[in-house]
């Protein structure tokens, strides 16, 4: 296939090439991920290591501008940013890819933590999300063309709060595989829509010779925020395991509110959940299943706020300048 692709002429020469904004960027960006990664372990030490990628983007930033306004090459022209479909597209697509990979993190983990199924299964339950973003991502352009980018994607992230609100009900002890799969395929043909035209609608504006930088904002925009999902719905994940506590003791065991042993029945039997070594107390059951719909039903909610500052965020585009 090689020679099917076609040959592009040089634009820029290996001394046009930025290495101290590239190194400045990957510290900044490594240390940002690295903070959120860490919010579990010691919240006041992440957030430190946060602030301070976020002090040296910033400082990026500042040399980008200035190496541009020296005459020089810059590793990102801070002026594209200008163009505010770019900017909201960026926006979009780190919070769409956040939701993604956070809901499918979230998902995969009670598959196999509390269903106890093995990788293959685990993959076939998820696999509708799969094709329902595959299926609306095709017939996004061909539809845009009538209804228009900005439409579409609104609607793509309505349909994706749906599925938001269908999967936060379906998650106990006896779920089955198929139970996730229809709330699934809904998600994923949201996020279909605004995956696969955010892009378009983002670079619209942007001319030929700067596109390519332009796209590399949205790549890493994607980047980040599939990174940052895992990290924040895990987050999420133990807060809502933790309010599902608090709730099913209320309900279910007001007399072991203090009762250390009862905690530790309740999370051995979370861990141990699917499997035949667990206990059969009868109340343990009821607060573990408690917990699984408190915690999993919160991430879901929190996937549908972010679902909804994407559809917000749509508000803003613009149409193509004549």
């Amino acid at each position: 296939m090689q020679h099917k692709i076609p040959d592009f002429e040089p634009t820029e020469s290996r001394s046009d090439l930025d290495i101290t904004g590239a190194i400045i960027s990957l510290i900044g960006l490594v240390l940002f991920v690295w903070g959120i990664l860490m919010l579990t372990k010691d919240t006041s030490t992440s957030i430190m290591v946060i602030v301070a990628g976020l002090i040296i983007l910033a400082a990026f930033a500042w040399f980008e501008s200035r190496r541009k306004s020296n005459g020089k090459v810059p590793l990102l022209d801070m002026g594209l940013f200008k163009d505010r479909n770019l900017r909201v597209g960026a926006i979009i697509r780190l919070i769409g890819c956040l939701a993604m990979g956070g809901a499918l993190f979230a998902v995969s983990l009670f598959l196999q933590s509390v269903m106890q199924l093995n990788a293959l299964n685990t993959g076939l339950t998820t696999l509708p999300m799969t094709i329902g973003l595959l299926i609306f991502a095709i017939a996004a352009p061909s539809l845009s063309t009538k209804f228009g980018h900005k439409k579409l994607i609104a609607v793509g992230s309505l349909i994706a709060i749906v599925g938001c609100v269908i999967l936060s009900y379906q998650f106990r002890l006896n779920t089955s595989m198929y139970d996730l799969m229809p709330g699934l395929f809904v998600l994923g043909a949201g996020l279909g829509f605004v995956m696969s035209l955010s892009t378009d609608i983002s670079l619209i504006n942007i001319p030929k010779e700067n596109e390519n930088n332009a796209s590399g904002v949205l790549t890493t925009t994607q980047t980040l925020g599939e990174s940052m999902g895992t990290a924040i719905i895990g987050v999420i994940l133990i807060l809502g395991v933790m309010g599902g506590l608090s709730t099913a003791i209320d309900m279910y065991a007001p007399d072991h509110a203090n009762d250390p042993q009862f905690f530790d029945d309740a999370a051995n039997y979370l861990q141990a959940a699917g499997t035949d070594n667990i206990t059969q107390d009868n109340t343990v059951m009821k607060a573990v299943d408690t917990i699984i719909q408190e915690a999993m039903g919160f991430v879901m909610i929190v996937t549908a706020i972010l679902l909804a500052i994407v559809f917000i965020a749509t508000l803003r585009l613009q149409p193509k300048k004549q």
